[in-house]
C-alpha cells in the first residue's frame, strides 16, 4: 500500500507539469513574461518539493526500489538497491544487475497482478539477508510493460520463524520418543507383573493359613494398584503421540453405565459408603462410538469420587444432551466428598496433578489428564463444579450419536396414583428412587429415619414402603411391622450384596422382597408391580432369597475344563510359561512348550495336533504375528484343520489387537494373563471339536 501510494505521488507530480505545458499551449490571454516565468518557477518548485517528499517516504519504507523495461533493464535504483551491489544508483541506470539469490522462500500471485516474493540475497558484503519483494506492473513504454520492484530486510522475521519450526520439530520428535519410550518401559512391566499377580492366583488356590493368605492377597492387591498405574502411563503416552485410535461400534450406554456402578458398587461399600445410578426414561441407549473408552471415562471419574469421598455416597445419572446432529448423553458423577477449592479446578485436568495435598494421594495424576483428553477426542466436553466441604460434580457431555436402528425408548409402567415411602438415610439412592418413581406418576415421600417413618405411615395411606437396612434391623423391622399394620399392599428392604445372606429371608423380618444396591429400574418395577402372595406376611411363601454371589477360587472356576486337551505353550518368559503350564495342567490339559518362533513352527510340524495354541507375540527370532501367518498358510496349503490360536501380548492396544487378528490369531489374551480365561479357551474348543 505505501508503495502504491509513491508511485501515486510521482504521477500526480507529472500530471501536474503536464497541465502547466497545455495551459501555455491554449489562446489564453496575453500575460507579461515575467508572471509567466515566476508561475512556472513556483510550480517546479512545489514539483520538485513533492517529488522529494515521496522519495524520502519510499526511502523510509522500503529498503531496496528498482524499475526495470521489459528488456530488464534498470530505468530507476534506490540508494538501497544500489548498496546492495556496492554501487551508486545512476550507474545501475541501462544495466541488468541483480544481487545473486541463493534461496527462494513463499511467493503469492494476487489477483491483481501484483506478486509477493521472499529471497535470500548474497550482498556486496557476503553475508546472505531475506528480502520480501512486492512486484508490480508499472507504465509501459514501446519496449514492452516495466517492472517495479520494493523490498524489505525480513532476515529477523525468517530466521525466528525457522528457528521456531525447528524447535517445534525438535519439540515433536522429543514428545515422539518419550511417547515410544514409556510404551516400551510399559511393555516390560506388564511382564513381570503377569508373572506376580498369576502366581499370587496360583497360591492362593493352595492350602494356605490365614496369616499367609493375607499376606498373599496384600501382594496381589499391590500388584493391580502397580497395573492400573502401567495402563494409565502407557494410554497417555498413546493419546500424546496420536496412536490412540477410537473405535465407532454400537454399544448400549444404559447397559455399560450399569456394569460400571455395579463393578465399583463393592469398592465403595467396603469404605461404608453408598453409590447409586438413575437413567432417563427417554435416552436411547444404543450409541455409536468407543464403548471401552467411554467405560474408562467413568470408572475413572467414579473411582476417583470413591477415593477421596471419605462419608456419604457417590451418584451417578445418565441423561440424553443436546438436539438434532449434536444429540448425544450426558453422564454426571456427584458425590460428598471434601470438595476442591475453587482455585483448583482449573488445573485439574492438567497431567501429573493430583488433590491440593499430593502427599496424600497416590497415583500418577494421569487419571483425569486421560478422562479430558478422550472426552476431547470424541468431541466432548467435561467440566467440574465443587464446594469444599460439600462435595464435588463432574459433568461429561458425549456427541455420540445413536445407532442406526436403534429401538425409541419404551416407556415405564406406570405407578399412578399410588403414593411410596422411602426411609433411607441416603445422599443419592433415595432422591434417585423417588426421582425415578415420581417420573412413572407415583407420589414418592423420603424420610431419613426411622421414627420420621413411622410418623409418615401413621399419618398417610402408602401404597408401599421402601426401608434401607442401614438404619438398623430392630428399626427396619418396626417399620415393616407398622407398614403392615397401616395396610401398606408391598415392603421392600434396601440391602447392600454384603447384607444379603446375613439379613436372612424378607419374609421372616416382614418385608415382601428386597432390592440390592445400586438399585436398576427395572428391578424397581419389577418389585412393585408383581403380584402379591396371597397368605399372610411372615410365612414361608415369600420369595426366596437367592445366595449372594461369592468371587470362586481360581481352582473351582477352572475345575474340570480341559481334560486331555492337548496345548501348545509359545513363551519365551520362564516364569510366565511356568504360570500358564501350571494353570493349564490344573485344567487337564498337556502343554507342550516352545521358546521361540522356529521351536513354535517345528512342534506343530512335529508334535501335533493341538486343541490350542498360546502364543506370544514377542518371541527371539520369528515373532508370534509371522508365526501365526506361517501356522495358516501351511495350513491353506496342505488343507490342514484350522489350529485355534490365542494372541498372548503385554501390548494391549487396539493396533495390537488388529495386527493379531490380521495375522491369522482367533483370540487376543493381555498380560497380565486372567487365569479365568483358560477353562472359557478350551471348552470353547472342546464344543467346536
Amino acid at each position: 500500500m505505501t508503495l502504491a501510494v509513491s508511485v501515486m505521488g510521482l504521477s500526480i507530480a507529472g500530471a501536474m507539469l503536464a497541465l502547466i505545458l497545455v495551459s501555455l499551449r491554449r489562446r489564453e490571454p496575453v500575460v507579461p513574461d515575467s508572471d509567466i516565468a515566476e508561475a512556472l518557477q513556483d510550480r517546479l518548485w512545489q514539483i520538485a518539493e513533492s517529488e522529494e517528499r515521496y522519495r524520502v517516504l519510499v526511502e523510509a519504507t522500503t529498503q531496496a526500489v528498482v524499475q526495470r523495461d521489459g528488456q530488464g533493464r534498470i530505468t530507476f535504483a534506490s540508494e538501497g538497491f544500489a548498496a546492495l551491489l556496492g554501487v551508486k544508483p545512476l550507474e545501475l541506470i541501462g544495466s541488468t544487475l541483480t544481487p545473486q539469490v541463493i534461496e527462494r522462500g513463499a511467493s503469492e500471485q494476487r489477483p491483481d497482478g501484483v506478486r509477493v516474493v521472499e529471497e535470500r540475497l548474497v550482498p556486496v558484503d557476503g553475508v546472505p539477508r531475506w528480502f520480501s519483494f512486492i512486484e508490480m506492473p508499472a507504465a509501459g513504454r514501446t519496449d514492452g510493460p516495466s517492472w517495479l520492484r520494493a523490498g524489505q530486510d525480513v532476515t529477523g522475521r525468517v530466521e525466528a520463524a525457522r528457528s521456531l519450526d525447528e524447535a517445534k520439530s525438535r519439540a515433536e520428535a522429543a514428545n515422539v520418543a518419550k511417547s515410544r519410550f514409556l510404551a516400551t518401559v510399559s511393555h516390560e512391566l506388564r511382564t513381570p507383573l503377569n508373572g506376580i499377580l498369576g502366581m499370587a492366583d496360583l497360591l492362593l488356590d493352595t492350602p494356605l493359613n490365614p496369616e499367609q493368605r493375607t499376606y498373599v492377597e496384600a501382594f496381589r492387591t499391590s500388584g493391580k494398584a502397580l497395573l492400573g498405574l502401567v495402563d494409565g502411563i502407557l494410554d497417555f503416552s498413546r493419546i500424546e503421540a496420536g496412536r490412540l485410535d477410537l473405535a465407532a461400534e454400537p454399544f448400549d450406554v444404559a447397559a455399560l453405565v450399569e456394569g460400571v456402578v455395579e463393578l465399583l458398587a463393592p469398592r465403595a461399600q467396603d469404605k461404608g459408603l453408598e453409590i447409586a445410578l438413575d437413567i432417563a426414561d427417554d435416552l436411547t441407549a444404543l450409541r455409536v462410538g468407543d464403548a471401552d473408552r467411554v467405560r474408562q471415562i467413568l470408572v475413572n471419574l467414579a473411582g476417583n469420587a470413591i477415593k477421596f469421598t471419605q462419608a456419604g455416597g457417590v451418584g451417578v445419572s445418565l441423561a440424553r444432551a443436546g438436539e438434532g446432529q449434536r444429540e448425544g448423553f450426558v453422564l454426571t458423577i456427584e458425590d460428598t466428598g471434601p470438595g476442591i477449592p475453587e482455585e483448583r479446578i482449573p488445573i485439574l485436568f492438567e497431567e501429573f496433578e493430583q488433590g491440593e495435598d499430593s502427599a496424600s494421594h497416590e497415583g500418577t495424576g494421569l487419571g483425569l489428564a486421560i478422562t479430558r483428553r478422550l472426552v476431547e477426542r470424541m468431541n466432548g466436553t467435561i467440566e467440574a463444579r465443587s464446594t469444599v466441604g460439600r462435595g464435588s460434580i463432574f459433568r461429561v457431555v458425549l456427541p455420540l450419536p445413536a445407532a442406526e436402528g436403534a429401538p425409541v425408548p419404551v416407556p415405564q409402567p406406570t405407578l399412578a396414583p399410588r403414593k411410596i415411602l422411602i426411609v433411607a438415610a441416603s445422599p443419592y439412592q433415595a432422591p434417585f428412587l423417588a426421582r425415578r418413581l415420581s417420573r412413572s406418576g407415583a407420589a414418592a415421600v423420603v424420610v431419613d429415619s426411622a421414627e420420621a417413618g413411622l410418623d409418615a405411615l401413621s399419618g398417610v395411606a402408602f401404597d408401599a414402603l421402601i426401608a434401607d437396612r442401614s438404619l438398623g434391623d430392630a428399626a427396619v423391622r418396626r417399620l415393616a411391622a407398622e407398614a403392615a399394620r397401616s395396610g401398606v399392599r408391598c415392603s421392600l428392604i434396601l440391602l447392600s450384596p454384603f447384607d444379603r445372606r446375613e439379613f436372612g429371608a424378607p419374609s421372616a423380618k416382614g418385608f415382601d422382597s428386597y432390592l440390592i444396591k445400586p438399585v436398576r429400574a427395572r428391578s424397581l418395577f419389577d418389585r412393585l408391580l408383581e403380584p402379591r402372595p396371597t397368605p399372610a406376611r411372615g410365612t414361608a411363601d415369600a420369595p426366596a432369597l437367592p445366595a449372594p454371589v461369592q468371587s470362586e477360587p481360581v481352582q473351582s472356576a477352572m475345575a474340570q475344563s480341559g481334560p486331555g486337551r492337548r496345548v501348545l505353550l509359545a513363551e519365551d518368559n520362564p516364569i510366565n510359561a511356568l504360570l500358564a503350564t501350571k494353570a493349564l495342567e490344573r485344567l487337564g490339559a498337556q502343554v507342550i512348550l516352545a521358546r521361540d518362533g522356529l521351536e513354535t513352527l517345528a512342534a506343530v510340524d512335529g508334535q501335533g495336533p493341538f486343541d490350542l495354541a498360546l502364543i506370544d507375540i514377542r518371541m527371539p527370532g520369528l515373532d508370534g504375528l509371522e508365526v501365526a501367518r506361517r501356522i495358516r498358510a501351511r495350513e491353506a496349503e496342505t488343507g490342514a484343520e484350522p489350529l485355534h490360536l490365542v494372541a498372548l501380548t503385554a501390548n494391549t492396544g487396539r493396533e495390537d489387537v488388529t495386527a493379531a487378528f490380521a495375522a491369522g490369531f482367533d483370540n487376543f489374551l493381555p498380560k497380565p494373563l486372567n487365569l479365568r480365561a483358560l477353562p472359557g479357551l478350551l471348552n470353547r474348543r472342546a464344543e467346536a471339536a
